[in-house]
């Protein structure tokens, strides 16, 4: 069995990764699209990591900085390769990238719903902040919500 390798997902990778998402992923995000990752790895080289062993993908995560947060979303594994290390793999990968980068402290977007998820995080060290809400609102009619014009 050849070696896992961790790198940043490029242009030729989007398809087999959105595809992946598909079967590995809990729930869906408005970004999920062909055009919304593109947009990603062009505006934040090096943020989408994929783990692949033989170029079949078996884990992402996104690990975006802004220059002033470290945020994590997607990461996800296999099903049939989870508890084998990919996740703690990635993971480390992604807190590396944040160091090098400057970041001091990571934050991961996490489902409430997605129990097995929240297991993850806690076994990777993470916890949930109690004293702070994502608000959120869509930017276009398309993302779900119609936005409020002003008028």
């Amino acid at each position: 069995m050849s070696e896992l390798r961790i790198h940043p997902a490029g242009p030729d990778d989007l398809d087999a990764v959105l595809a992946f998402w598909k079967t590995a992923a809990a729930g869906t995000s408005i970004s999920d699209d062909r055009a919304g990752v593109e947009r990603l790895i062009s505006r934040d080289p090096g943020s989408l990591l994929l783990a692949d062993r033989g170029g079949a993908p078996l884990g992402t995560v996104i690990a975006g900085f802004d220059g002033w947060r470290c945020h994590l979303y997607r990461l996800a594994v296999h099903p049939e390769h989870r508890r084998r290390g990919i996740g703690s793999a990635l993971l480390a990968a992604a807190e590396e990238r944040f160091v090098r980068l400057g970041g001091r402290r990571a934050d991961a977007m996490v489902l409430v719903r997605n129990e097995r998820a929240e297991h993850a995080w806690r076994a990777a060290g993470y916890a949930p902040q109690e004293r702070w809400r994502r608000w959120v609102r869509p930017l276009s009619p398309a993302d779900g919500e119609a936005v409020r014009t002003g008028t």
